[in-house]
């Protein structure tokens, strides 16, 4: 009996240990409220992610070509450089007038990725980093070739003409032609320092072929009225009574010049005017009936002289010629230069 009770207990015993030992791998029913310990091993965490680096900037206060570009990354640096050397380069004809050129149309490039990449790479503050700029030298010259023959100017000469028996002298205009030379540096330093001030263009002044002191002396004869008007600058400074031509040898209207002046002239008789045939020169001498002066003007045959024959002074005595007393045209000789306007109108 004994050891019937001794096995039952011994059963007992290890019923129990067998229980306990489950209870302890089981979780309590408290365990997800945080009520109870479990045992669940190493804990596997993934480290937090590192973060991405930004683009990398260009250190504070770096210029490239003098451009502030300290700050930017190379992409915002590149776009305001090109940004910037493309501006136009403004070229002042007049005060009214300018023409704006760009860097491309003279062939103008700039090593823009060159110095950005250098501007990147710079450690230290303030760094000046120098932007190149080639230029064509052909595309310029032919774009300074183009500029001269759309801005030159032709001068306009001095122009003379009767308003009311009265001679004006309508004055000259210089032209121009640019400088060409000087043109193409200026552009070029302009590109080359990155400059855009306002580029006055240099210009040449061409001077007219015929200036205003051209008609400084100008003699106007009024044929009918049989008087000679002798003008200094627009002012008349004398006025002669001379003698014109027959009727049927009238002096001739128009618009000349003299062309030829002579001290104590020989006579030569005309070869085609009937009158003078027969006739032989005749040497300086008192006899001469050219005087002692002779202005011949650009009318054949025709000229102002002086005239042995003063009582022939205020008539339609001559034979096309304009005759003058000896002291009066000595006097007119001394202030007509060959060259001088002559007008004959039949006032």
């Amino acid at each position: 009996m004994r050891r019937v009770v001794a096995i039952g207990a011994l059963g007992a015993c290890a019923f129990a240990g067998v229980f306990f030992a489950l209870a302890l791998t089981v979780p309590s029913a408290g365990a997800d409220d945080g009520g109870g310990t479990t045992t669940t091993g190493p804990t596997d965490t993934a480290p937090p992610p590192r973060p991405r680096a930004g683009p990398r900037t260009i250190v504070a206060g770096v210029t490239v070509g003098g451009t502030l570009v300290g700050g930017l990354t190379a992409r915002e640096a590149r776009e305001l450089l090109v940004k910037r050397f493309e501006r136009t380069l403004p070229l002042v004809v007049s005060p009214t007038r300018r023409i704006k050129v760009t860097p491309r149309e003279i062939g103008a490039v700039a090593a823009i990725s060159k110095a950005v990449r250098t501007a990147v790479s710079v450690r230290g503050e303030g760094f000046r980093v120098p932007l190149s700029v080639t230029v064509s030298a052909p595309r310029l010259e032919r774009y300074v070739s183009r500029l001269d023959r759309d801005l030159a100017r032709e001068p306009a000469d001095a122009r003379l003409r009767l308003s009311g028996l009265e001679p004006i002298v309508v004055p000259s205009v210089p032209g121009r032609r640019l400088n060409r030379v000087l043109t193409q540096r200026a552009i070029r330093r302009l590109v080359k320092t990155h400059d855009r001030d306002p580029l006055a263009l240099p210009f040449r002044e061409v001077p007219a072929l015929v200036p205003e002191s051209a008609f400084d002396e100008v003699i106007v004869i009024r044929r009918e009225s049989r008087k000679l008007f002798f003008y200094e600058r627009e002012k008349l400074k004398r006025v002669f009574r001379v003698a014109t031509g027959q009727s049927s040898y009238p002096t001739p209207l128009g618009r000349y010049e003299v062309v030829v002046k002579q001290r104590n002239p020989w006579w030569y008789p005309p070869q085609t005017s009937a009158w003078a045939q027969g006739k032989e020169p005749v040497p300086p001498g008192p006899g001469n009936p050219l005087g002692t002066r002779w202005m011949g003007i650009s009318a054949p045959y025709v000229g102002i002289h002086g005239t042995p024959d003063a009582a022939s002074i205020g008539y339609s005595a001559s034979h096309g010629c304009v005759r003058m007393l000896i002291p009066e045209v000595e006097w007119l000789f001394e202030r007509v230069p060959v060259g001088a306007p002559v007008f004959i109108v039949p006032a």
